[in-house]
């Protein structure tokens, strides 16, 4: 963890590797925020980042999300996602459970060309499937910002593990 006081005076460079995670592959946001320091807390820098994702155009939001590794499939993703996906239990799906999230994935990503994205952190498995199944009901738009909700969301569990 780092303190967030070391942070605010580290060099453009540094802080846009050391937070440029933090919303999956998009260390633009990162950048973007340096430019604004100091912060006087890690919520200020939180809500900033979150600024600047939503006064971002929808081409860079679409962007964002389809960073985010499908649930549950075996593809080299971040580190970030690799541990939540793990602690969530993503990682050790039965073949069978495998195959359905495979499936949902599919189904989502064919009616609305992105990724299903939920913040999987303290969420079972079976949680997430649900999740899946329930937001497939929504409509593009619904679930185009219910996806940013959730990035939102996995943004701060990772601020929260970073900085002190």
């Amino acid at each position: 963890m780092y303190k967030l006081e070391w942070i605010n005076q580290t060099d453009v460079k540094q802080f846009s590797e050391l937070l440029g995670e933090v919303f999956e592959k998009s260390s633009w946001i990162a950048m973007q925020a340096a430019k604004v320091r100091p912060f006087e807390s890690k919520d200020a820098l939180y809500e900033h980042m979150v600024t600047i994702v939503k006064q971002a155009d929808y081409t860079q939001q679409l962007q964002l999300i389809n960073n985010h590794p499908s649930l549950g499939e075996r593809v080299q993703m971040s580190d970030y996602s690799t541990k939540e996906q793990q602690q969530a239990g993503l990682n050790a799906l039965t073949e069978e459970e495998y195959r359905n999230f495979l499936n949902v994935n599919e189904a989502y990503m064919k009616k609305f060309s992105f990724p299903f994205i939920i913040a999987v952190r303290e969420k079972s498995k079976d949680e997430i499937y649900q999740s899946m199944i329930k937001r497939l009901e929504h409509d593009p738009e619904v679930e185009f910002q219910t996806a940013l909700t959730q990035i939102y969301a996995i943004a701060k569990f990772r601020l929260d593990e970073l900085i002190l």
